[in-house]
Order: C-alpha cells, then sequence, then structure tokens
C-alpha cells in the first residue's frame, strides 16, 4: 500500500548532545528521515538540543525546536504543534526513552498523537532484559542463563546460582552504561551498585559469562505487511566481552557457515515479529558458542542504531531513509533502491567486498582512565574502510585512524617489540585499544595461531589473514625499495600495505615509494558500491580505491591497467577533505562545514566530491556530493584519488586538524589548494 494519508504532520526527536555512545550516526539518520518525510509531503517537526548537526539546519524541517530532549519541553512542543504522529526511532536511546515517558505519562493519548514505526510495548519488550528474555522463550529461541536484581542482595544470590566471571546489563541504558564483567564479589557489588542508579527502571541484568564467544549483528528491516530483509551482517573481531562499538568489526560475517548464518537469519526476522517492530531498521546481536556451536540471543535494538549507520554505508542500502518511509505506510516493495533507481528496498543487499569498521579512543585526554575494553561502550567514534579482500580493507582501516599509526606496522609506538614473551602474552590477552597491535607483534615472533588464538580468543581464520599480512610485510625488512619488484610491489598494496609502511620498512621516504611504486605500473583502480554485487548498474558515484582486478596489457608489459568504475565530469571539480573519525576537540562540527561547502559549491556550478572515512556523518551519505570516495584521509589516499579525478581544487580548511595536516604536502605534489593557502596555514598554527 503507499503511504498513509490520515498523517499530515509528523514529530521527530533526534538525540541531543554527542556523548560516548550516541554521536553524529544519529544526525545522519535524522537528517535522512527528515528529507524524505519532507519529499513526500509530510509537515516535520523537529526537537533537537544539537546545534552542530545538520538536521537542526532551519531548511531541513518545517519548524526545528532547538530544546531539551526531555518529556516536558516536548509536551510543550506537542502543545503547540499538535502533530498527527511521533516517530521516535531515529533519535538513539535519548529519543526512545523519551518517547517512552510521553507514552507512559498519558502526554501521547492526551493529545491524540501515534507512536510510528515502533509502539510502546514493542519498545519495551525490546529494551526491558526480562520482557525480552520472556518473548525469546515462547519463540524457542534461547538467551543466557540469568536473574533480575533489584538490590545488591539479589544480584549476589544470583551470581551464586550462574557463577563467576557473570556479565551485569542494567535495563534501558546507553552504550552498557552501568554494566561490566564481575570476576569477583566485590566486583559485583561496584558495579551493580553503579547499574541499578543508572537504569531508569532500577534493574540489573546478572546472566553467565559468555566471555570468549564469537559475536555477530544482523542488520534487519521489516514493513506492516511482515516482509522482512537482512540488510547486513556484521562479525566482531572481538570475542564477546567487549561491547560491539568498542570492537573491531567486519562485514559480511567471514567466519559463519551459510547453515549458522540462515539460523540467525530466520532467527532476526522472527525476533522482530514477536517484539512488535511493525516498521523500520533494528538489529540484533548473537553469540555462538566456537566450540559447541550454541547459538544464543544477546539483545535486540528496536531502533536505527551506530551499526545501522555503519550497514547503510557499508552495503549503500539507506536504512534510515528507508526507515522513515515503512513508519508512514509504504512496504518495502515500493521504496526503490537509491543506487540502482532499479532495485527495489526488498532486494537484499549483496556485496562483493568486505568492510572493517576500527574504533577510535580517547584515553589519552582522560589520565588515569581504565582503558580495558568491557561491556561498557568507551570509544567515542569510528572509521570504516572498504576493500576487496579483509586484507585489503583492515589494512586501510589501521591506517585511517589517525594516530599516529601508518598500519599495522606499529613499530615501537606501544612498545610491542620491546616486551618480554610473557609480557607480550599478558597484553594479548587483554582487551584494549591497542591489543592488536600486540596480536601482530606476536606473530612477527612467530606464535603459533593456536597459541595465540587460546589467549585472545580471536578467531583463526583473523589471525591466519593478519599473520600473511605481517609475512608479506617482512619480506621487504631491510630491502632497498629498488629491490621491489611490480608483483611484490603489488602483492604488498593487495595485502593493505602503505607506502608509508613500505618506506619504514625499507628505510626510504614515502613519497619516493609512491613516485616509484606509479613507476612500475602498481596503481589502483576505483570500484562503485552498488548493494547488489554489479547484477544491476549503479546510479551513485560512490567508491572506494582497490588493487585487485588488476591486469597487463600484455604479458611483457611493465604498466599495469586498473579499469576504474568512475564516470566523466563536464563540470569544474572541486574535492573535499572531511574530518576523519570523530574525536575529542575534532567532531560533528567539521562535518557540518564540510556538508555545506559541498551544498555551497555545487550551487556555484562545481562537480564536487568528498573524501571521508568516517560512517557516522551526513558527509559519507552517498548523495551528499556528487561523488564520494570512502577512503583514509591520508597523503597516499588522497592523492590516488586527486590522480584519478583531477579537480580544479581541494579545500582542506573545513575538516580541522586532519585535512590541514596534509595541505603542505598536497601543494607540494603540484595540487592546487582552495581558499586560504598551505604558507598561511602554517603561519597560522
Amino acid at each position: 500500500m503507499p503511504k498513509r494519508t490520515d498523517i499530515k504532520r509528523i514529530l521527530v526527536i533526534g538525540s541531543g548532545p554527542i556523548v560516548i555512545g550516541q554521536a553524529c550516526e544519529f544526525d545522519y539518520s535524522g537528517a535522512q528521515a527528515c528529507k524524505v518525510l519532507k519529499e513526500d509531503g509530510f509537515e516535520v517537526i523537529l526537537v533537537n538540543s544539537n546545534p552542530a548537526t545538520i538536521m537542526t539546519d532551519p531548511g531541513l524541517a518545517d519548524r526545528t525546536y532547538v530544546e531539551p530532549i526531555t518529556a516536558e519541553f516536548i509536551e510543550r512542543v506537542i502543545k503547540k504543534e499538535r502533530p498527527d504522529v511521533l516517530l521516535p526511532t531515529l533519535g538513539g536511546q535519548t529519543g526512545l526513552n523519551a518517547a517512552v515517558e510521553l507514552a507512559k505519562d498519558g502526554t501521547l493519548d492526551k493529545y491524540g498523537v501515534e507512536m510510528i514505526g515502533c509502539d510502546l510495548a514493542a519498545i519495551e519488550r525490546g529494551e526491558d532484559r526480562k520482557l525480552f528474555n520472556e518473548a525469546m522463550a515462547e519463540i524457542g529461541l534461547e538467551v543466557a542463563r540469568s536473574g533480575y536484581a533489584y538490590s545488591v542482595a539479589d544480584a549476589e544470590a544470583i551470581a551464586e546460582r550462574v557463577g563467576y566471571p557473570c556479565v551485569l546489563r542494567p535495563s534501558f541504558t546507553l552504550g552498557g552504561a552501568g554494566g561490566g564483567i564481575a570476576h569477583t564479589h566485590e566486583e559485583l557489588v561496584s558495579i551493580v551498585s553503579q547499574g541499578l542508579e543508572l537504569s531508569p527502571a532500577h534493574e540489573v541484568l546478572v546472566e553467565e559469562s559468555i566471555e570468549g564467544w564469537k559475536e555477530y549483528e544482523m542488520e534487519v528491516m521489516r514493513d506492516h505487511a511482515g516482509n522482512g530483509i537482512i540488510v547486513c551482517s556484521i562479525e566482531n573481531l572481538d570475542p564477546m566481552g567487549v561491547h560491539t562499538g568498542d570492537s573491531i568489526t567486519v562485514a559480511p560475517a567471514q567466519t559463519l557457515s551459510d547453515l549458522e548464518y540462515q539460523r540467525m537469519r530466520v532467527a532476526s526476522l522472527a525476533i522482530l515479529e514477536k517484539i512488535g517492530v511493525e516498521t523500520g531498521g533494528s538489529n540484533v546481536q548473537f553469540a555462538v558458542n566456537p566450540q559447541t556451536g550454541r547459538l544464543i540471543v544477546i539483545e535486540m535494538n528496536p531502533r536505527v542504531s551506530r551499526s545501522s549507520a555503519l550497514a547503510s554505508k557499508a552495503t549503500g542500502f539507506p536504512i534510515a531513509k528507508a526507515a522513515a518511509r515503512l513508519a508512514v505506510g509504504y512496504t518495502l516493495d515500493e521504496i526503490v533502491n537509491d543506487i540502482t533507481k532499479a532495485t527495489p528496498a526488498c532486494f537484499e543487499p549483496t556485496i562483493d567486498y568486505c568492510v572493517v569498521k576500527v574504533p577510535r579512543f580517547a584515553f589519552e585526554k582522560f589520565k588515569g582512565t581504565d582503558p580495558t575494553l568491557t561491556t561498557r561502550m568507551k570509544a567515542v567514534g569510528e572509521i570504516m574502510a572498504i576493500g576487496r579482500t579483509f586484507e585489503e580493507a583492515f589494512g586501510k582501516a589501521m591506517r585511517s585512524l589517525e594516530d599516529g599509526h601508518q598500519g599495522i606496522c606499529a613499530g615501537g609506538k606501544e612498545g610491542a617489540d620491546k616486551l618480554s614473551d610473557d609480557e607480550l602474552a599478558q597484553a594479548v590477552a587483554t582487551p584494549t585499544e591497542h591489543r592488536i597491535f600486540f596480536v601482530v607483534e606476536a606473530l612477527r615472533r612467530g606464535w603459533d595461531i593456536a597459541r595465540i588464538h587460546a589467549i585472545c580468543g580471536i578467531d583463526p581464520w583473523y589471525l591466519n589473514r593478519i599473520n600473511d599480512m605481517v609475512q608479506v610485510q617482512e619480506s621487504i625488512r631491510g630491502l632497498r625499495v629498488e629491490d621491489i619488484d611490480a608483483d611484490a610491489m603489488r602483492l604488498l598494496k593487495q595485502y593493505g600495505t602503505s607506502d608509508a609502511e613500505i618506506a619504514a620498512l625499507t628505510g626510504s621516504d614515502e613519497r619516493f615509494v609512491r613516485a616509484y611504486r606509479k613507476g612500475l605500473g602498481v596503481v589502483p583502480s576505483m570500484k562503485t558500491v552498488d548493494t547488489c554485487a554489479a547484477e544491476f548498474s549503479s546510479a551513485t558515484e560512490y567508491h572506494y580505491k582497490t588493487y585487485e582486478n588488476i591486469y597487463r596489457t600484455s604479458p611483457d608489459a611493465k604498466k599495469c591497467v586498473a579499469p576504474d568504475e568512475t564516470t566523466p565530469a563536464d563540470k569544474p571539480k572541486a574535492m573535499i577533505l572531511g574530518a576523519g573519525p570523530n574525536r575529542i576537540g575534532q567532531g560533528i562540527e567539521f562535518d557540518y562545514c564540510c556538508v555545506h561547502a559541498s551544498y555551497a559549491l555545487a550551487a556555484r556550478g562545481f562537480e564536487t566530491i568528498m573524501v571521508n572515512c568516517n560512517p557516522e556523518t551526513v558527509s559519507t551519505d552517498y548523495d551528499t556530493s556528487d561523488r564520494l570516495y570512502f577512503e583514509p584521509l591520508t597523503y597516499e589516499d588522497v592523492m590516488d584519488v586527486i590522480d584519478v579525478e583531477r579537480p580544479d581544487g581541494v579545500v582542506v580548511t573545513l575538516g580541522g586538524q586532519t585535512p590541514l595536516k596534509l595541505a603542505r604536502m598536497l601543494e607540494e605534489s603540484g595540487v592546487n589548494i582552495m581558499g586560504t593557502k598551505p604558507d598561511a596555514i602554517d603561519f597560522a598554527e
């Protein structure tokens, strides 16, 4: 059926200020929703208190209230605006909790406002641990053995039954706030006390520990007719015990058998139906015992989330946009995919590449903070990388973090190479932001894969792939750059090795490596993200760089041809460099600047090209600019895009410190810097 005709005015709740666990992904989802609802002729009323967001721009909604996301203020907006419906599933946990309060205190009934996308009962079944576990039991799905504590004494009694360590999960909190893993009675008392205080329901789930199990997530879409699709499967590199927002994750899942995948797929759709998510996007998390294959359901979010933004950017499927349309009555088969302009939204995305997400932390800003990763989220941002293989994507991801690493070839930043074997084993066993570099050092020392897996729980498949990357790099350590032939250089690039890493391994300079590599004819090709593994042509210029599918023009030719999937432009081109991962001191405000620069340059007749690696942002929406390159903001990766696009100028002053640091090298490479020149930038800095 088409859109509902009984709805004229829609109230959308945003997510408020940026906090750990709830960042600019909700600006992205909320902005998408507001745009499509207005396109469909609805009047959109927005409540959000964050001035740094695109969604609070005056033109995005018909009326915007920059007010606190509380029931009190939202009721005043409802009283004044008299919306027909409330859409609560696009504003993160803050928006969802506010909607629950408005429903429970009778405000929505008082003013005749209907909640769409998800009703109160569905939200409570999805968010309340007790109701959720009961619902899973009714459909025959297993959850971890557990009990509910309303006091410390309750928690102590349950812990005696399920044993230590046990996982503590407060109900209705954001990013696992107040939760954790208790290995001792003292830890139990400390965590439960805080969890009871932070939970609006004063309820903490105490459950058996499934530390070390494999964790997966399914991004699901459902319409009111009962149609459902899996947009994307996501696998955590870290085993259970680390919050999914703090783990390196991979899409699609790499280590699932087809039988396991189908079990999760069927279970995910059944869970949405049982919980009562009428329409829209949700995610469902599963844990699998790697020894026995036992599958349990961890939790689900009856709303879009940070993972939804990641899945949208990973596949090209606009989850928030589709969720908004489904909420107002459309079905999946009635929504046309923006990427292909040919397939309906009920066409399940298929991707012929690999995506890796790596979180960004800021422990250095908070001296004395425990950097150990637990079920409580601590990441302040994240990056995403796309490659044809896991190795290529992982290499890109590790050089995108802008934390001093050039890739996995870390050298001495963490001091990994100076640790004794016992110290290294402890570092590999402890989940921290740097653990992956300690794993790399263990592989470099020749430790057995089975030994490393036993210590850290990372699946052997991933350890073997990372080991391949390490061995390829080690094969050139100490050589001169000139000793590397075209085949070896191509192999290095296909295994995710950056020019900067090659320079470090050979005692050379990054720019010399680049010039030498290009002289060998080893250059990347630009591929397109199309949601359908090239089954249909893409109507959207959304690209990533790869060294796969490179062939020689003839067997004896030194040069290689890299077939690009980009199209020529007949307008002058302006390239905008984004801000990279969110971190303290450089956040959503720079994304706002880059998005408006793109709009302004397009209005002046330029073809706009955005380069960024942050999946949470509006700038990496595929329709913000004429062309989007999801690439690291490094000299190498930016120059590779410049070589293909040949822009008339590059904007470096709107993405914060990240692009500013590239300005000088880009200018020295012959790139026209638009606006403030590097000399003036250096003078000011």
